[in-house]
């Protein structure tokens, strides 16, 4: 076929990129090879629209034991030789389509980038978004990804430990699900993503290849249209028990010190893993596409080199020790073929029963190669006017005597509720490391077998937030995510991230993603926690335009001594409650304010990254000095909520005489203002706690009283804790009925 401008648009490639494809090839490429830098050359592979300002985040220092990017997923010093290995990518696209497909592939590519490091899965964590919850279209979304999730994690044997789920207009049409796995190993047997050694060969081991999947990576980089549905074989099939095998098979093969490099194939299948292994290991291969397995007959060598089938990795093996490797396969009944080698001239040759198919320099196809990079122009959005424009005194305050009232709506907020009808789907106890399960904690705590050692694990962005200010929004994405580990007595290691945004070529969206980032950084500077890797997603629109900007952070941390480990739930009646950190005259971008009030353009919230680092290590010491006995930092629906939420585990309840000192009643009991976390501890240690946090410059209030059952503020009764824990507990399965 001739191949033009248009084939290449087809193929969503700019004539642009048409051209400075015949530039590199000295020649107008065929349609395999078209279809090859496509692929690659998409957005979701080559990061083109981000890159620049990918590589302005700090990328080392700190634990990292491998360079940002530079393997499938980051590896951080535990300590006493182990390693975490973690990432989080998204399915966003995908689960928009074909719900429960989608969000169970995504669990499954997260974990074969654990595992093809030599790192054993121990957990998996979600950030999930969609639409109104009301709307029958969100709860079929909503049903069909966490129903794939459960699925796919649950056969898999890695349990489910944290996630977030919320619930805006924006995300209607583009739900969003970013998949977080973590996995610990012995830090000096990672196997590097990188194909060496001339006349290796190169073998090919998991399921068949088939049709799913193909476009993949392509599909991803485009906006969910209507005919989106048209383009369903781009959605990936997943098989998790074929997946178990495959770890265990993976892990064993490493043990025989056979393998030289090994990658899944992931976004953009075949071509991928053949492109950045060699491009990293500066060699070639010979490829011979026809003895690849095939679950359909008659596949064309493009569909070959394009399609996302799962559950499978590309291995780089010493010459002559194939048979080993073959061996391990064989005992776990998994296809295992060698479909080429290694070679020292920097090309990829694609053959098809013997027919050179593609001929093209890896170089040139990947990231940090020759795939383009853009720097796109963006500004200020339209909408900070309304949002410059807000002033609180235009809006009501609340009474003394509707707090209760306006409590108890505010507790059935989805946002807020317990999302207990989604978790109890997800297996939480297999392999019996989850040690959160009845000892909750801002972040969930997974302990590392083979090491004295625990970590501590979240996923956090507040996107309404990051919508208000994109630069302070993005600081308070890390910032939280280092609180709620601090507060499990954690010290945070490292970051992963998933940027979920609109389309780059609005500068608006772009504007949004460009100071997100930058605020991202300079928080994981101020915390020491460097950005080990991650994904972007762009093209995440509704018909009336873009998601809010979301930057899901996902964060580990260690804790050396597990009896350091601290929860969020008061321990026993008479404790004494104290906030530390200052209270804001402040309800900007909170749920109270959004939801209760329908104010949609508000400020972000009040946020000083220095007293937010002096009150993360304040909160730190003093769990090591034992001077407390609970710790819940304050989030969504403000100091109220967080109350409450600490007495559900013991169904325990509390006495507060509070005093607002100027504040709106609004603004002290729902506010959002960052940088505050509520503790619990004895009459004993809180005097000693309030010399320390006076010493530390830290704002101290105490409270009131930890009490056995009953709810009294300002000495007004508000009944049983749980009658208030059944609200919050029962608040989403009703509104799914």
């Amino acid at each position: 076929m001739d191949i033009t401008v248009k084939t290449a648009e087809e193929l969503r490639l700019t004539a642009e990129e048409f051209e400075l494809i015949q530039q590199k090839l000295g020649r107008t490429p065929n349609f395999t090879e078209l279809c090859a830098f496509s692929g690659m050359w998409s957005e979701h592979c080559s990061y083109k629209n981000s890159i620049k300002w990918l590589k302005t985040l700090p990328r080392s220092g700190g634990r990292m034991l491998v360079a940002a990017g530079e393997e499938n997923a980051g590896l951080m010093d535990m300590g006493n030789g182990w390693g975490v290995v973690f990432k989080i990518e998204s399915h966003n696209h995908p689960s928009a389509i074909e719900p429960f497909q989608g969000a169970a592939t995504g669990v499954g590519g997260i974990q074969r980038d654990i595992f093809t490091m030599g790192a054993r899965p121990i957990a998996s964590l979600n950030s999930l978004r969609f639409g109104n919850i009301t709307d029958k279209k969100t709860q079929r979304l909503l049903s069909g990804v966490v129903k794939g999730i459960g699925h796919y994690g649950n056969c898999f044997g890695v349990p489910t430990v944290g996630g977030e789920v919320y619930f805006e207009e924006c995300y209607h049409t583009n739900p969003l699900v970013n998949a977080m796995s973590v996995g610990i190993m012995q830090a000096n047997k990672m196997v590097s993503a990188t194909a060496k050694g001339t006349g290796n060969p190169v073998i090919y081991v998991g399921s068949a290849t088939g049709k799913d999947g193909i476009g993949g990576a392509s599909f991803a980089s485009a906006n969910i249209t209507e005919e989106s549905a048209e383009e369903l074989p781009a959605v990936q099939v997943g098989d998790p028990f074929q997946e178990k095998k495959l770890l265990e098979a993976c892990l064993e093969v490493i043990e025989t010190g056979a393998v030289v490099g090994m990658q899944d194939m992931g976004a953009a299948g075949i071509i991928c893993s053949t492109a950045e292994m060699s491009a990293k290991g500066e060699v070639g291969m010979r490829i011979d596409l026809d003895k690849v397995p095939m679950r359909q007959k008659n596949m064309k060598a493009w569909e070959l080199l394009l399609s996302e089938s799962q559950e499978r990795m590309l291995m780089v093996v010493e010459k002559g020790r194939e048979q080993e490797v073959i061996d391990v396969f064989e005992k776990w009944d998994l296809s295992c073929s060698t479909i080429g080698e290694v070679t020292d001239d920097g090309l990829l040759k694609f053959y098809m029963h013997g027919e050179l198919e593609a001929e093209i320099p890896a170089y040139e196809l990947v990231l940090g190669g020759g795939a383009p990079q853009y720097t796109r122009e963006y500004k200020e959005p339209a909408y900070f006017e309304k949002i410059n424009a807000f002033d609180i005194n235009n809006v009501t305050d609340i009474n003394a005597a509707d707090i209760k009232a306006t409590a108890e709506q505010l507790i059935q907020i989805p946002n807020i509720a317990s999302k207990r009808w989604v978790y109890t789907q997800y297996d939480s106890m297999v392999g019996a490391a989850n040690a959160s399960t009845n000892a909750p904690s801002d972040a969930a705590i997974v302990l590392a077998k083979g090491t004295d050692k625990a970590l501590a694990v979240t996923v956090d962005c507040n996107s309404k937030y990051v919508f208000a200010n994109p630069y302070v929004g993005g600081m308070i994405a890390v910032a939280e995510a280092a609180r709620n580990i601090v507060c499990s007595g954690g010290e945070p290691l490292g970051v992963t991230n998933c940027l979920n945004f609109g389309n780059p070529y609005n500068p608006e969206v772009y504007y949004q993603f460009v100071k997100a980032v930058t605020g991202m950084g300079d928080a994981c500077k101020k915390f020491n926690t460097p950005v080990t890797g991650g994904n972007v997603s762009f093209y995440n629109q509704n018909p009336e335009g873009p998601v809010y900007p979301t930057p899901t952070i996902g964060m580990v941390g260690v804790i050396d001594e597990f009896e350091n480990r601290m929860t969020l739930d008061y321990k026993q009646a008479g404790d004494v409650i104290i906030l530390l950190g200052k209270q804001q005259n402040d309800i900007a971008s909170s749920e109270y304010l959004h939801k209760l009030k329908g104010v949609e353009y508000s400020p972000v919230p009040h946020f000083d990254l220095d007293k937010e680092f002096a009150l993360q290590q304040f909160v730190a010491n003093i769990i090591k000095e034992k001077l407390i006995n609970s710790a819940h930092d304050l989030s969504e629906g403000g100091l109220l909520i967080a109350l409450l939420e600490k007495g559900f585990n013991r169904d325990l309840g509390f006495e507060i005489n509070a005093t607002t000192d100027g504040i709106r009643n609004d603004a002290y009991w729902f506010g959002e203002a960052q940088s505050r976390v509520v503790v619990s501890c004895s009459k004993q240690q809180a005097e000693v706690l309030q010399q320390k946090a006076k010493a530390a410059g830290i704002a101290f209030t105490q409270l009131g009283t930890v009490t056995t059952d009953a709810i009294t503020i300002n000495n007004e009764s508000w009944g049983s804790i749980t009658v208030w824990k059944e609200k919050y507990d029962t608040a989403i399965e009703k509104l799914l009925k």
